[in-house]
């Protein structure tokens, strides 16, 4: 049952009501097929207009265990254009190119930017760090393949949602030239679930804590690994000089306290970093502009930070 909790904005109340209608088994009752079949049905109705870029590009480049698909999604104008390589949500279990398709082309659109999206490998099927050797792979490529893309090779910047932020964070540790890092309510601590606002959402806020749990689980491969600050990105001993960052939270989302930790770890470090908490709303607002103003506001919050980034 979704809660009754007056902070949700009237948006957030209608989409979680409308689910509770739809009905449906928990999702960690789920094998991962139905799991990401249920992810896709559940996104469309919610995910917002189809806006037009100048070139939508499927392709596939190299990586350690195989090809990786990735989309390129390039706007009007003149190049060289500023950069996102996208990484997209989905507990790096569900999800893919099209449910994050709408997403990247409005921040390619609104920011003048292309915009990578990069479709790394899955688990159960393939556990941590394949997400993260697939995510690293295409940031390697993508700077190598500037001109190609027809991008700025100083304006890089990694991005993600979730699961994606995650991967955008560990990124900006690896690589430390970049531009920007773009982390949408990112799972920056995968080994511990004890936060203020885990207990406080832990059920009913669209996200609960049991879906997390069940994410890691499918994630990784040991418990200790979880302890890697290639799968829990805060606690990296070292954060100076990694990229500046825009980290997005929801106010009412199990996720939020370890977002806004990661923030001040990077401000302590001498980071620049902006951090938006956007009340009233929760895990995954960002993907639901179709429904809720504030995920709109929040990709037009990207694409300007974009826009910006790298600029002497």
């Amino acid at each position: 049952m979704p809660v009754i909790d007056d902070r949700l904005h009237p948006e957030v109340r209608a989409v979680l009501a409308a689910i509770e209608a739809e009905g449906g088994p928990p999702l960690e009752s789920m094998t991962p097929s139905d799991a990401r079949q249920a992810a896709i049905e559940g996104l469309k109705p919610v995910s917002g207009e189809e806006e037009p870029v100048a070139r939508v590009e499927n392709l596939r480049i190299p990586g350690p265990a195989g090809e990786i698909p990735i989309r390129v999604f390039t706007p009007v104008g003149a190049g060289p254009f500023p950069a996102l390589v996208y990484f997209h949500g989905g507990g790096w279990v569900l999800c893919d190119l099209d449910t994050h398709d709408k997403v990247c082309r409005a921040i390619a659109r609104a920011g003048s930017a292309v915009v990578v999206a990069v479709d790394y490998r899955l688990a159960p099927e393939h556990k941590f760090p394949a997400a993260v050797d697939d995510a690293h792979a295409a940031t390697r490529w993508v700077a190598a393949n500037a001109d190609r893309l027809a991008i700025d090779p100083r304006r890089i910047a990694v991005g993600g949602d979730s699961a994606g932020g995650n991967l955008a964070a560990v990124m900006a540790l690896r690589s430390r030239d970049l531009a920007l890092q773009v982390l949408v309510y990112p799972v920056t601590n995968l080994a511990s679930f004890d936060t203020g606002s885990y207990r406080e959402f832990a059920e009913g806020y669209y996200l609960s804590k049991s879906e997390m749990e069940w994410f890691r689980h499918c994630y990784l491969g040991r418990v200790e690994d979880g302890l890697s600050p290639d799968a829990s990105p805060l606690l990296a001993e070292d954060l100076r000089g990694v990229a500046p960052a825009l980290v997005i939270t929801a106010e009412c989302d199990v996720l939020r306290d370890e977002g806004e930790a990661y923030a001040e770890r990077l401000r302590s470090a001498g980071v620049p970093v902006t951090c938006t908490r956007y009340a009233g709303m929760i895990h995954p607002f960002f993907s639901m502009s179709g429904a809720i103003g504030d995920g709109r506001r929040a990709i037009q919050q990207v694409a300007e930070a974009i826009r910006r980034a790298g600029r002497s």
